[in-house]
């Protein structure tokens, strides 16, 4: 079948409802059939703005991991909380398109938005953070906060009292006294594992 001579349909149309379908029937669901039947079009009307699938999921993966907000903080000494607020940032994106989730391990933020990550490295050089610690930072951040939040999006929307699922009082009594005494939601057990991999840079820095 021939492809329009006029796009019918814009990228962002496109984009946008791919992730309405797979927020609401699930990736396994999604198929260029399946999109063009959404937007109302034939799927060669697709290929104006898209390949083929892969480079469809591609932009879903920049839509979900560009859209989040980008801290406002001044580079200082405490710029360990501008990573906290923007990985805190990524994590609500993701979370709220958990089916289109495992495309971010496919489509790294990394691959799809390296000219944010020039702009973090130029935040750390103003906060004077070491160079040879950049690396260092920048891909322990993206492999933490994807391997956290990811792990929290293939599970049902976790509260503080699902932290540990399936744990038995009887044969789990050291556990069960411990989330018993957390007083900490799943978003505060995020924010506190970034501050510590960050610090924790710093320290081994210092020792160093």
């Amino acid at each position: 079948m021939a492809r329009p001579s006029k796009p019918l349909i814009s990228r962002a149309t496109a984009v946008a409802a791919s992730i309405e379908i797979i927020d609401s029937e699930g990736l396994d669901a999604f198929s260029l059939p399946r999109l063009a039947k959404h937007l109302g079009v034939r799927a060669p009307s697709l290929y104006h703005h898209f390949s083929d699938k892969s480079e469809i999921l591609s932009a879903v993966a920049q839509h979900i991991a560009g859209a989040i907000a980008i801290p406002r903080r001044k580079p200082g000494p405490d710029w360990p909380e501008y990573f906290v607020a923007l990985s805190s940032n990524l994590r609500r994106s993701i979370l709220k398109h958990r089916n289109a989730a495992p495309i971010l391990l496919q489509y790294l933020p990394r691959d799809l938005l390296i000219g944010s990550y020039e702009e973090t490295a130029r935040f750390l050089e103003a906060s004077n953070v070491p160079t040879r610690l950049h690396v260092q930072i920048l891909d322990g951040m993206e492999r933490l906060t994807l391997g956290a939040v990811l792990t929290e999006a293939m599970r049902k929307p976790s509260t503080k009292s699902t932290i540990f699922p399936n744990v038995d009082p009887e044969s789990q009594p050291l556990l069960t006294r411990a989330l018993a005494e957390n007083e900490m939601t799943s978003k505060q057990l995020f924010e506190e594992m970034v501050r510590s991999f960050l610090y924790g840079v710093m320290r081994n820095e210092t020792v160093d």
